[in-house]
């Protein structure tokens, strides 16, 4: 089973700069989207429907043009949501969840607090609203791979200036410590940190500059997936060789 997550930074972008190529020759069984930036009924074009696909939006209600997700998936899910229950969030379009049997992919974009104080005082309450779900979801017996733009780095491997972004977004300790706890305490599984302990690859880089060229990035985008899929996890890759977005699409081979 191969699971792509990809921020997009706007779908109809992306999509302009080849991305639906590439996507097209991975095989995936499921593509998780974030940021698509669209209402679904602006995507009236086939690309925006990979054949072969079941194809399915949450669009943020809140503000057009904003936020948003997706997923693709080639077997038709058994259900699909897309709410959580809380107006704030949902609203906003960053939550999708695709059911298979006991399986759940889910495409996940944690706001962002870099536009300011108020948006960080939001990711906060986010990120302590999420945390029942998550632990419900860990304590539902089902299996769980949450793709998705965190907007947060774990370690200083994951991060190269690691010391000068101590008082950013994103790299906040208070930050840090949430999303450690629920993978080092909790006992959610980071795919790729299990797959290269050593690792220090990056999924985002900041548009200013040469960053991306001088690899100045950050690991934001995830694959966490519940404890019983550890053994299953086969290889990730991030790939690079394309620039679709100031993000990169990160791929995990699972086994069946």
């Amino acid at each position: 089973m191969r699971i792509i997550s990809f921020n997009a930074n706007g779908i109809r972008s992306a999509a302009s700069k080849g991305v639906f190529d590439w996507l097209r020759a991975q095989r995936a069984d499921v593509v998780c989207l974030q940021e698509t930036k669209a209402q679904e009924d602006q995507l009236g074009d086939p690309q925006f429907r990979p054949d072969g696909h079941h194809c399915f939006y949450r669009d943020a209600s809140s503000k057009k043009g904003y936020s948003g997700v997706a997923i693709y998936a080639k077997r038709e899910p058994d259900e699909v949501l897309t709410t959580l229950g809380w107006e704030p969030f949902d609203n906003e379009g960053r939550y999708i969840e695709a059911r298979f049997g006991r399986l759940s992919v889910v495409s996940l974009y944690v706001p962002s607090g870099s536009s300011g104080e108020e948006r960080q005082q939001f990711k906060f309450k986010v990120m302590d609203w999420l945390a029942p779900i998550l632990d419900a979801w860990l304590g539902s017996g089902r299996d769980y791979v949450l793709c998705g733009d965190w907007n947060i780095v774990r370690s200083a491997k994951d991060i190269r200036n690691w010391k000068s972004n101590q008082k950013n977004s994103g790299c906040l300790p208070e930050e840090r410590a949430w999303l450690n706890e629920l993978v080092e305490r909790r006992g959610w599984v980071d795919s790729y940190r299990t797959l290269h302990p050593e690792g220090e690859d990056y999924t985002w880089w900041s548009n200013r500059g040469r960053a991306r060229e001088n690899d100045v990035g950050w690991r934001i985008d995830y694959q966490i997936v519940t404890p019983g899929l550890r053994e299953r996890l086969k290889s990730c890759s991030i790939y690079r060789a394309q620039r679709f977005s100031d993000h990169a699409p990160y791929t995990v081979d699972y086994a069946d």
